[in-house]
């Protein structure tokens, strides 16, 4: 595929891939982004994971014809993106790997008997490759979201080659909204590392960027500053929609009536209301929501003298994230010693600029009349 006069797509789609990174479901597949730059030099832009090795040479091998690649140059070293480097480097034994001091590092633990040591050209923030026409300006962006990952941006295309940033779950012909998938890949892939990306994204704001080409999802070609400005929200921590959004678990149904009745009453005050089962449903489309609204409400059955398991998974995945600046309420529900939301707002501490509605909810084993002024104060309060 031909991106630019001179820039061409190597990538391939993977339509069977259960779960990215061994957790994440990808019900439409992902795409390993590579990119060959043909200049008087030819740079090929990081390989592919290994499940499409053969699929991955076969493009390369179209693309460069009769002519050999120069460098490698590797953003990122996760074996999605990197698992195919002793082979290139075997097949071509001319070219050279342009990468970080810490990707050459990560290079030894992944691949014991390669040996380049004669083949690597080590770049630091601010450097730059020369290709010819084509001058890739090189820029480090460490922890988003492992610490080698370097962007580089093309000064002749405006092109910037974005690594994982601004990458989505879901293969290239897929057709789905960019914004939903992108931002369920950034909280869970790259979220905890917001102050990291906030830096990259003032390195390349002085940039003249006119596309993006990320290593997963879309090459984005058109109306940059609505992604820019996706990133900048997301990374720094600010919800994304007013609304309010209900993560219960619950055994016997219970908690999640009482769950539900809180939502009708929201509705009723004209709030956007979203609303998930946590034993049930995706954890990783849970914690998207969670950072997209401003308001959040935890409901769970005590279970153990805690919070049941997904409950803690999670609130634990919020933290991992760095879940903060958001309102939050709480539901429980005990038959004889209701915990859960002594639990819940425990396992949240940490957790920078969260504020606690002062209405807590205690259901005793069923809700009933008597708890429904509970419920209506709880609503009160968070449309406060």
């Amino acid at each position: 595929m031909q991106l630019t006069n001179d820039i061409f797509y190597i990538g391939v789609d993977d339509k069977t891939l259960d779960l990215f990174e061994g957790q994440y479901i990808v019900p439409n597949g992902i795409s390993y982004n590579s990119y060959v730059i043909k200049d008087d030099k030819i740079a090929v832009m990081d390989t592919a994971d290994k499940r499409v090795t053969a699929e991955w040479f076969a493009n390369l091998r179209a693309i460069l014809g009769e002519r050999l690649p120069n460098y490698l140059v590797v953003l990122h070293m996760e074996p999605d993106h990197a698992a195919n480097i002793a082979q290139f480097m075997e097949f071509y034994p001319n070219a050279k790997m342009v990468a970080t001091a810490k990707s050459f590092g990560l290079l030894e633990q992944f691949f014991e008997d390669l040996d380049i040591t004669n083949r690597k050209v080590e770049i630091k923030d601010g450097d730059e490759l020369d290709l010819g026409k084509h001058k890739l300006q090189f820029i480090t962006a460490p922890m988003v979201h492992w610490p080698e990952v370097m962007f580089a941006y093309d000064k002749q295309d405006k092109v910037l080659f974005s690594a994982d940033a601004f990458g989505k779950f879901g293969t290239l012909d897929c057709d789905e909204d960019w914004t939903c998938e992108a931002r369920r890949y950034y909280f869970n892939i790259v979220g905890k590392y917001g102050q990291q990306v906030q830096n990259v994204l003032k390195k390349a704001a002085i940039l003249d960027i006119q596309k993006i080409f990320p290593l997963h999802g879309p090459m984005l070609k058109e109306n940059l500053d609505y992604y820019v400005n996706k990133y900048n929200i997301w990374s720094s921590y600010q919800p994304e929609d007013k609304g309010v959004f209900i993560a219960y678990t619950s055994i016997y149904g219970h908690t999640k009536a009482a769950a539900l009745k809180l939502k009708d009453m929201l509705e009723e005050r004209g709030e956007k209301v979203a609303i998930t089962d946590l034993a049930r449903e995706d954890m990783a489309e849970a914690v998207e929501d969670a950072f997209r609204y401003d308001r959040l409400v935890l409901a769970s059955v005590t279970h153990d003298a805690g919070i049941m398991p997904q409950m803690e998974n999670f609130i634990t995945q919020l933290k991992d994230k760095n879940y903060q600046n958001r309102k939050i309420g709480l539901i429980e529900n005990g038959s004889w010693a209701p915990m859960a939301a002594k639990k819940m707002r425990e396992t949240l501490e940490g957790c920078k600029n969260l504020t606690f509605c002062e209405n807590k909810v205690t259901i005793k084993s069923a809700m009933k009349k008597e708890d429904l002024p509970q419920l209506e104060k709880l609503a009160e309060e968070l449309c406060d």
